[in-house]
């Protein structure tokens, strides 16, 4: 049976505060307590700390990193997937997992937000974690409230918010593959 893989966005290295990164490995170690997959972009900053938590607590960690050479990856990340499509690996990232997470972040972010949004993920944004999730947790990306980015007052609700997201999805869902997303 397949696990359940959650995203994990938010800022990269150079960008990355300290209240990011602790709440980012907190909520790695939550996934990987959940038994989940955690999925990131598989480089510095909240990435690394995401996987970091996740390892220190027997977690499977997938990076999709934008570059073609593995060693860009942080030393965290079990599985690497070597895009060589640059930032447009943002939306194999959203794609891949079945909610997301956002900590912290900027423009990546958002546009991971966005893939996730349009493809009516489960989100949550991590309180008080700053950048995107802070700004964009807790409201609809349009007019169509197509799926809320839920705000999580900690990581351990956050990925707890998910995993129940991610259950009433599934409860919902028919047997079988949906067909592409709608994206009017």
């Amino acid at each position: 049976m397949r696990r359940l893989q959650i995203a994990v966005i938010g800022y990269n290295k150079d960008r990355c505060t300290d209240a990011a990164r602790k709440a980012a490995y907190e909520v790695g170690s939550e996934i990987a307590r959940a038994g989940a997959v955690l999925v990131c972009g598989g480089l510095g900053g909240v990435m690394e700390e995401a996987c970091r938590g996740a390892k220190d607590n027997n977690g499977t960690t997938v990076g999709i990193i934008p570059q073609d050479d593995f060693s860009y990856a942080n030393k965290y990340c079990d599985i690497v997937i070597c895009t060589t499509i640059g930032l447009a690996r943002d939306f194999i990232v959203a794609g891949s997992a079945d909610g997301i997470i956002a900590v912290g972040g900027g423009v990546g972010t958002l546009t991971e937000l966005t893939v996730g949004y349009m493809m009516k993920k489960p989100m949550a944004a991590v309180k008080g974690s700053g950048g995107t999730a802070d700004e964009y947790g807790g409201r609809h990306l349009d007019e169509r409230k197509r799926v809320e980015i839920t705000t999580s007052s900690s990581p351990r609700e956050a990925v707890n918010t998910i995993l129940d997201k991610i259950q009433k999805k599934n409860n919902n869902a028919g047997l079988g593959h949906d067909s592409l997303p709608d994206t009017t």
